[in-house]
């Protein structure tokens, strides 16, 4: 059976291609109510709707950042907000600035029953309903997270299987309905793994979700995948990202149809400043890569904006011009043309969380 060749064919193998355009990224700005409350209360801002709005304005209108960016993910009440200025719908803001809007589909982990606290994502219910409506209201891809874990005996064959076929599902359902999907299989850097393992599971867990695709007819030329970098465990000695960037690259050759137009990778609580490096290392590697290498990145992105910011109205300005800063950082990174950080100390705070849930 051929992929899948519905009537957006066209318009998701182009939009796939343009979010993949080499010097470009994206941000990741679909964090859930519950998920940003953490971020705000970080700053001792209160998390209600006008606060949510005030950070994602400061982000979406920071001069000249989204030159640096094809698309950012919303959360969906975001992709229904408006500027406080002028009231511009905020999608309407990032499509006048060449960045197309996504949107996160999901609803979030459960546990996968018979499993040591393995999990599978849930989201569903109503989804093709809920991509026709997200494509009118302007998004134009779609993001999906899978959660793996590296343990004694995990990822489980049952895990790994069951959020393939999740994955998959969900990417011809967006396809159905005109949105790209972003095909996200997060293995965890929680643990005390080297990186060899973490190398060997990603490898496994990449080539089970592209069997699944495969089966599942999803049209691999409109799709984008958004893998963890493949790091030793959170509790073990850190590598250099050269040494990351190898072990990286070869899981993707190994796994990654050149299909694929773009992988834009996750942070997975990384520094700013680990996060940017690693990525310029691998487009800095003399090997053959059939897709762009880029980023989507939440955390890597806004950490620093966020505590310069601090919910005051007087420190936009600054704030803007820091997310400037980490948005031309990585944009240099995706042409490996980094030259390193300016030894802020705010770019290099760790930004890992045991478990993390979004």
């Amino acid at each position: 059976m051929s992929a899948f060749v519905g009537k957006y064919a066209e318009e998701l193998i182009k939009n796939a291609k343009y979010i993949a355009t080499p010097g470009k990224g994206i941000l990741a700005a679909d964090e859930s109510t519950g998920t940003i409350g953490k971020r705000l209360s970080s700053i001792n801002v209160e998390n209600i709707e006008s606060n949510r709005q005030a950070l994602r304005e400061l982000l979406f209108t920071a001069p000249s950042a989204l030159q640096y960016l094809s698309g950012v993910i919303l959360f969906e009440e975001t992709l229904y907000q408006k500027t406080s200025v002028d009231g511009k719908p905020f999608v309407d803001v990032l499509l006048e600035n060449g960045v197309l809007p996504g949107i996160k589909v999901d609803k979030g982990t459960v546990d996968l029953a018979g499993t040591n606290g393995e999990t599978t994502t849930q989201g569903f219910d109503s989804l093709g309903v809920r991509c026709q409506q997200f494509y009118k209201a302007g998004a134009r891809f779609a993001k999906w997270r899978a959660v793996l874990k590296i343990g004694a005996t995990e990822p489980s064959e049952l895990s790994i299987q069951q959020n393939a076929q999740g994955l998959a599902r969900y990417a011809i359902i967006c396809q159905e309905n005109g949105l790209v999907p972003i095909v996200e299989p997060e293995v965890l850097t929680d643990g005390s793994h080297d990186i060899k393992k973490c190398a060997a599971v990603t490898e496994t867990v990449l080539a089970a979700v592209y069997k699944a695709l495969n089966e599942q007819h999803v049209l691999l030329e409109g799709t984008l995948l958004k893998p963890n970098m493949v790091t030793p465990g959170s509790d073990s000695p850190k590598v250099t990202p050269e040494v990351i960037a190898e072990y990286t690259v070869a899981a993707l050759r190994r796994t990654v149809p050149p299909a694929v137009p773009g992988i834009v990778f996750l942070s997975g609580g990384q520094s700013e400043e680990e996060a940017t490096s690693n990525l310029n290392a691998m487009n800095k590697l003399d090997i053959l890569k059939p897709w762009t290498l880029s980023f989507s990145f939440g955390r890597a992105l806004q950490q620093s904006t966020l505590k310069i910011w601090g919910g005051k109205t007087e420190s936009v300005g600054k704030a803007q011009r820091t997310f400037l800063e980490r948005c031309k950082a990585n944009s240099d990174a995706t042409l490996g043309k980094y030259a390193g950080g300016s030894g802020d100390s705010l770019a290099s705070e760790s930004l890992f969380v045991k478990g993390y849930k979004y």
